[in-house]
């Protein structure tokens, strides 16, 4: 770990304006922020007036190691959160084993901590194995390592045993994060349940799949005294039941992908299972929500939902393929092309999304550019102009329907800790 000055940046201001600044690093922390700073001996890196931002916080991603390194693993899928400007992100327990005991959860802070190039906050499953059975040791996990308890990919079909759960969280002082899924409700369903399917004939999974849990989970989480968190939000029931639960004091939270605001099922071209994704692009109505509840509120923060297939199971088509879609390496420049540059929110706005607000929901030290912070920073070139190329991603998996969209606001160079995790063109290990 070097000590380091970044040069010539922009800083965005609480008011959202700009200011040209330097920042000198410290034992991988942030020791000053200033104008023209003196050098006492350090590194220089010149930002040439691009923006800096706090590291982008990310609680939702698939790294698949241990189990299904095909698709990813702990280094390449860090490497992509790198170039993605993300230096925080959460790994989901939906890998082999999954992190339900001590051990496993054990040997996965073993892995992060040898392999990863970004900070990884592991999930631990709610359920052994996943299977929606028996409760795992909260408490032992938490003692290993244990960011929060999910079991996303299924949905936990109980209420009772969500209600202990949450009572068990609730106990540690942990959230409880919630995939949201009916089983009773899905009807073998691969696409949502709208005019994309009738036209299609493809099953759709109805809007009522995921609402009604969220419904029956806030009222729990209430009885509880449970942090409640739900992912990937994406339909306007869903948005309504957040936006009542929250007005009623519930302490819950909710997350929504680029994918779900950025897309609808009208954009669906065809049996393409790049555009297949669980929760599944809704209609445009329930898109225009998910805008209105993210900018209001109810929606606390942008999650991307990361999740790597292998080129072969993709290449099954919309019936067979599974769920899942990248998005670690393209989530910014995404929004901020199609969000702040079409004036849908503010440069700001967006930035907090990524940052402050996932690591307020969580109360993580992450997400700011503070005096005494991690010197976690992503700078941005908001002029650079690209064309999504789904062969230059750095993770495995390159399974995408943004391939080919013209963006602007890149990454060109991510820093953790203080060293420089990535820039453009090349990576730093």
């Amino acid at each position: 770990m070097s000590d380091m000055i970044i040069r010539n940046g922009e800083l965005l201001t609480s008011e959202g304006t700009l200011e040209r600044k330097d920042i000198r690093i410290k034992d991988g922390l942030i020791a000053e922020i200033g104008s023209e700073l003196l050098n006492h001996g350090e590194k220089e890196w010149d930002a040439n007036g691009q923006i800096l931002s706090p590291g982008f916080v990310d609680l939702h991603v698939h790294l698949r190691e241990p189990g299904g390194e095909k698709k990813e693993t702990i280094e390449t899928g860090t490497l992509a959160a790198a170039k993605g400007g993300f230096t925080t992100i959460a790994a989901m327990p939906n890998t082999r084993p999954v992190p339900d005991s001590p051990e496993s959860m054990k040997q996965l802070m073993e892995r992060i901590q040898e392999k990863a190039h970004v900070r990884v906050l592991p999930y631990a499953a709610i359920t052994e194995r996943q299977l929606g059975r028996d409760l795992t040791d909260f408490e032992a996990l938490k003692r290993e390592g244990a960011f929060a308890f999910t079991d996303d990919g299924v949905g936990v079909q109980t209420a009772g045993q969500m209600f202990e759960a949450m009572k068990k969280a609730a106990e540690i002082g942990k959230a409880v994060v919630a995939h949201c899924e009916d089983n009773s409700l899905i009807y073998g369903g691969a696409v949502h349940d709208g005019e994309f399917s009738r036209q299609s004939g493809i099953p759709g999974i109805p809007s009522i799949c995921e609402s009604v849990h969220i419904a029956r989970d806030v009222l729990l989480a209430e009885a509880a005294g449970c942090h409640y968190h739900v992912c990937h939000i994406s339909t306007k029931e869903s948005v309504r039941v957040v936006r009542d639960a929250k007005k009623a004091g519930i302490m819950v939270t909710a997350e929504v992908t680029p994918h779900h605001l950025l897309l609808n099922e009208e954009d669906i071209p065809g049996d393409d299972a790049m555009f297949k994704m669980n929760p599944p692009l809704r209609s445009k109505e329930d898109q225009a929500a998910l805008i209105e509840g993210l900018m209001d509120g109810t929606i606390d923060f942008i999650a991307t939902d990361h999740a790597p297939h292998t080129a072969e199971e993709k290449a099954e088509g919309m019936r067979l393929a599974p769920f899942g879609i990248v998005g670690l390496e393209t989530a910014f420049p995404l929004l901020y092309t199609n969000l702040v540059e079409k004036g849908e929110c503010s440069l700001i706005q967006l930035i907090d999304w990524m940052t402050k607000k996932p690591a307020e929901a969580f109360n993580l030290p992450f997400g700011k550019m503070e005096i005494g912070m991690p010197a976690d920073i992503v700078v941005l070139d908001l002029k650079k102009e690209a064309r999504i190329n789904p062969q230059e991603f750095l993770s495995k998996g390159k399974n995408t329907p943004f391939a080919d969209w013209v963006c602007k606001g890149w990454p060109t160079a991510t820093f953790f800790n203080g060293n420089p995790v990535w820039t453009e063109g090349r990576v730093n290990a």
